[in-house]
């Protein structure tokens, strides 16, 4: 029997007794009363919609017309519910995974997933006959979507739900699924109810809450009645009351503290109105219940202002255990707790019957079955009650999701509990596929690597690591007999690939911080890894007593930021494995395995490979040409093809812009011999993964991506035969696997047209714009100037102007490269025929240069944000709260920084731009400088210079008045 905190407890079973009938009688008198003064509300029996057969899994689904389709999802987030939508012979359940719902079979081993939510999902609910299923997610551009779930189907989106807000933190439906109520994650929540069916966009009623009552992140609708409602923070129950007919959400709000009933009360967790209609059930973490009174008014007021309300009537100690899950079925109060502990209660609260002895751990959420449990039979084992006739304890089955990521299925009749999964509770980072079979190894945080047959479906073995021990990157060698595992605490475990047993007597610890990278050589001869203190160590396979043992080589803190790529490579002179590292640093280091010894890892040649931007990850790119290349991405949204052995940069091309830049690319392997000349890129970035077609060229219409993990993206593979892609998502706790359809990306190459054609999109006005009708009046310019304005001999004729005119016109038409970047270009163009006739290039026509253009600018023009974000580096802050930059400092820093400059370059250039120095000079061989070096920099230049000085006094260029764009990426545009 509970305690009532405000009483004494029952001190004998006869007192036990007595005391429940009597509260069986008051019940039953409150719940009389109560019907008298419950506002009538029709509730229709069937649904709003005909009802029709549930088709979901009867369906084909697998036409595939996109690039990438999304074909399963391993993991759930387990800080959301696992709901119970078929039983009886077929088990369906309902769960989230990152941005996605997912509805699975269990005996079919099935999913369909329902897609359509730009950010993850953080609330979902369904209704009473499962068919309707809301789902919320917070982020810009939120949305509530309501799918029927018997095709699979949105059938309702709702846009724009939250304008002022973060997104939805709670929503509820009606037992009809007429109404929808959502409270949005925002610092002042707003509850609003949605009649759905209407398909209207907007609430017909909205509240908004004060921050004192904290943020409420539970919400419910009465089962009887779909115009009362309550929602609970850690600290406050609220009541509403939807007055339809006034358009208006009433709600009480009693202010509770422990001097309420003079006992500690606890963090409440979930709320439910009593089966009896004239209470609400409050949980807390102390194993108490808040019991409050629903006070309505008498039908003759309904006009008047007195609205119900809600007072704490008594505070009901009723287990020791604190109560993560309150919930009703059919005559039974349920609570799931922090121990795994599953009580019924009755409308008395008294204990009925538990389940203590399965050894779950904390309870998160019970679904229960659909279909009312069976009458008992002969062959029925339902156990007994604990009440004092003992009678058949019978319930309906149900499904406990725990904290540790563990479903359950429970069979009430014989009380048998069926583990259905148990997933990763922590955030995923490692995913390797296995070198020839259709196996996938997935690692997590919690120190659980998994490893499924990603075909069949099926979960195979895994094995988890002790305590402390997260596991953060993950890597098949070569053979697929070993997988290099590095954790978050710096050791280096080397396992047997079948079995994740151990293959070194004790793991490699010579690592203090996270091990981010683990490769291994292609004769699995070497492995190495780095860490994220820039670190680098190789380990090596040696004979011992006859035995082949992984021994520690040497380790180099080789780079001064963060290492983004570890690459071994072989040596097509001696077949002998070549190791290479990339950092933040921009740093691109090549390592000599063959002169390092114990303790000793030599560095062969360090080259960088940009001046502004920073590498983000490299991969060998396929042998499309006779040359040799490393690919090269960094953050400018490029990609770089530097020659392998030289390390020069060869090619400058722009690579897919999809709002963030390349985080890490793997080539598709191809299944035959005859797919070797196309080639296909996978590549992730922030939030999508996405597929490129090679070789890279800039055309906009040979890459795709789709949205994968909206909080981001920790790592990708691809499965051995190129026909899968895996993504996993962080802290969402999921992978993803796509389904790669190669035609589909071709045919969309088909469509966007042939030659210039797709590039001429990438331009303001196309063909026939503005810009590219001044950019071939530059091009034609430069062939005059080339041969002297002023000449009087006959013209040549060309389609090419000099490789030496290529920077004038560049900068003409609004693009500034630094002397590096001109040398690429002209290193691009020179040697771009130099393999195949051994010829060097001098010389560009229109549409080539048009081409290295292109892909060499900036791939969103000059920004008002980067010259700032320079100011902000370089200044310092004056009186006036400016970044700026002492004009003595300013002309420093051109001298002795960077590409510097002499003071004579420096003067000219300065006379040029302030209209001292004749038009055409140094660009026309006639022109000759006049005032370059007589130039006064105290007059020309403030004391102080601000970004806005420098972009428009001293460059004189306009900054873009463009208000639809954000202001911080203003395009900076020529003022000419």
């Amino acid at each position: 029997m509970p305690q009532d905190e405000s009483g004494q407890e029952g001190t004998d079973l006869e007192a036990e007794k007595g005391e429940r009938i009597q509260d069986k009688r008051l019940s039953y008198l409150s719940e009389e009363k109560g019907k008298e003064f419950q506002p009538q509300t029709e509730i229709p029996e069937d649904s709003l919609v005909a009802t029709s057969e549930d088709i979901l899994f009867q369906k084909d689904d697998r036409a595939n017309v996109y690039p990438l389709t999304l074909t399963w999802s391993f993991g759930w987030n387990s800080s959301l519910p696992v709901y119970y939508i078929r039983d009886e012979s077929q088990r369906v359940l309902l769960y989230v995974c990152a941005h996605t719902a997912v509805i699975y079979s269990v005996f079919d081993n099935n999913q369909h997933c329902l897609q359509g939510h730009p950010n993850a999902i953080s609330c979902l609910c369904i209704s009473e006959d499962r068919r309707w299923i809301a789902t919320a997610d917070k982020g810009p551009n939120c949305l509530i979507i309501i799918w029927d779930s018997f095709t699979g189907i949105p059938v309702h989106t709702i846009f724009d739900s939250c304008p002022q807000g973060n997104g939805i933190g709670a929503i509820a439906i009606t037992r009809d699924a007429k109404y929808l109520a959502t409270i949005s994650d925002a610092e002042i929540q707003k509850v609003c109810i949605w009649r759905w069916t209407l398909a209207v966009e907007t609430p017909a009623c909205a509240l908004d809450l004060p921050k004192e009552y904290g943020f409420q992140n539970y919400l419910i609708f009465n089962p009887t009645n779909n115009k009362e409602l309550v929602s609970n923070s850690k600290t406050q129950a609220i009541y509403y009351l939807w007055c339809e007919e006034r358009d208006i959400l009433a709600h009480s709000a009693p202010h509770l503290t422990e001097k309420t009933f003079n006992k500690l009360v606890g963090k409440l967790t979930q709320s439910v109105f009593h089966l009896n209609l004239t209470q609400i059930l409050s949980a807390t973490m102390e194993g108490k219940l808040v019991v409050w009174d629903i006070y309505r008014p008498p039908s003759s007021a309904s006009a008047s202002l007195d609205f119900p309300h809600i007072k704490p009537c008594k505070l009901v100690h009723l287990q020791k255990e604190g109560i993560t899950v309150l919930t009703t079925v059919d005559s039974y109060i349920v609570t799931g707790d922090i121990r795994g502990n599953i009580k019924f209660y009755d409308r008395t609260l008294s204990i009925v019957n538990w389940y203590s002895h399965f050894k779950l751990s904390s309870i998160r959420t019970l679904s229960f079955s659909k279909t009312p449990a069976a009458p008992p039979t002969e062959k029925s084992n339902y156990p007994p009650d604990c009440t004092l006739k003992g009678d058949l304890f019978i319930v309906r089955n149900l499904i406990i999701g725990t904290s540790d990521a563990t479903v359950y299925h429970l069979t009430t009749d014989g009380t048998k509990l069926e583990k259905l999964f148990v997933e990763p509770k922590d955030a995923i980072c490692a995913i390797s596929c296995h070198p020839y079979r259709p196996l996938l190894a997935i690692g997590s945080f919690c120190g659980m690597i998994k490893v499924w047959d990603y075909e069949t479906k099926k979960y195979l073995f895994s094995r988890v690591f002790e305590k402390g021990l997260g596991i953060q990157s993950l890597t098949y060698n070569p053979e697929g007999v070993l997988l290099g595992a590095g954790f978050t605490e710096g050791t280096v475990y080397i396992l047997d690939a079948m079995s994740l047993e151990n293959q070194t007597p004790e793991p490699f610890k010579y690592s203090r911080t996270s091990v981010t990278h683990v490769s291994f050589s292609h004769d699995s001869q070497y492995m190495a890894t780095a860490d994220v203190r820039f670190t680098v160590s190789v380990y090596v396979v040696v004979v011992r007593n006859g035995h082949r043992v992984w021994e520690y080589l040497a380790r180099l803190r080789s780079h001064r930021k963060s290492i983004c790529s570890l690459l071994f490579g072989v040596h097509l002179d001696s077949n002998e494995p070549r190791l290479l590292s990339l950092g933040k640093d921009r740093l691109l280091i090549e390592y000599n395995l063959l002169k390092s010894s114990k303790d000793h890892l030599e560095v062969l040649d360090i080259h960088r490979t940009d001046q502004g931007n920073y590498p983000t990850c490299m991969v060998w790119y396929p042998p499309l040409t006779r040359e040799l290349f490393l690919l090269i991405c960094n953050s400018g949204y490029k990609v770089k093809l530097f020659n392998s052995t030289t390390k020069m940069c060869r090619k400058t091309l722009l690579g897919p812009v999809y709002g963030s830049s390349i985080e890490q690319v793997q080539i598709l392997p191809v299944k035959s011999t005859l797919e070797l000349q196309k080639r296909y890129m996978v590549f992730i970035n922030r939030d999508k993964v996405g597929l490129q077609i090679l070789p890279v060229d800039g055309n906009p219409h040979k890459t795709s991506a789709i949205v994968c993990h909206p909080s981001g993206v920790a790592g990708m593979t691809v499965s051995y035969d190129g026909c899968y892609a895996f993504t996993a998502g962080g802290h969402d706790r999921s992978v993803v696997q796509w389904e790669i359809n190669l035609s589909a990306l071709e045919a969309a190459v088909s469509l966007g047209g042939e030659d210039l054609t797709p590039f001429y999109g990438l331009v303001a006005g196309g063909r026939e714009g503005k810009f590219y009708r001044e950019l071939e009046d530059y091009f034609y310019y430069s062939q005059l100037r080339s041969q002297g304005i002023d000449t009087m001999e006959t013209r040549k004729v060309s389609e090419h102007i000099c490789l030496s005119e290529l920077p004038f016109v560049m900068r003409a038409v609004g693009f500034y490269p630094s002397e590096e970047k001109i040398e690429d270009m002209f290193n691009e163009i020179r040697f771009s025929e130099y393999v195949d006739t051994g010829k060097l290039i001098d010389k560009i026509n229109l549409p080539d240069f048009f081409k290295v253009y292109l892909n060499h600018r900036p791939p969103f023009g000059n920004t008002m944000r980067g010259i700032q974000h320079s100011f902000d580096i370089l200044g310092f802050t004056n009186s006036k709260g400016e970044k700026v930059i002492r004009r003595e400092d300013f002309l420093k820093l051109l001298l002795t920084k960077g590409e510097h400059m002499t003071e004579e370059e420096m003067c000219d250039c300065f006379a040029t731009l302030f209209g001292l120095n004749p038009e055409g000079w140094k660009s026309e061989p006639a022109a000759s400088s006049i005032k370059g070096s007589e130039i006064c920099f105290e007059e020309q230049l403030p004391d102080e210079i601000t970004a806005e000085i420098f972009t428009t006094d001293i460059l004189g260029l306009t900054i873009s008045q463009d208000f639809t764009q954000d202001p911080l990426v203003s395009e900076v545009v020529r003022n000419v």
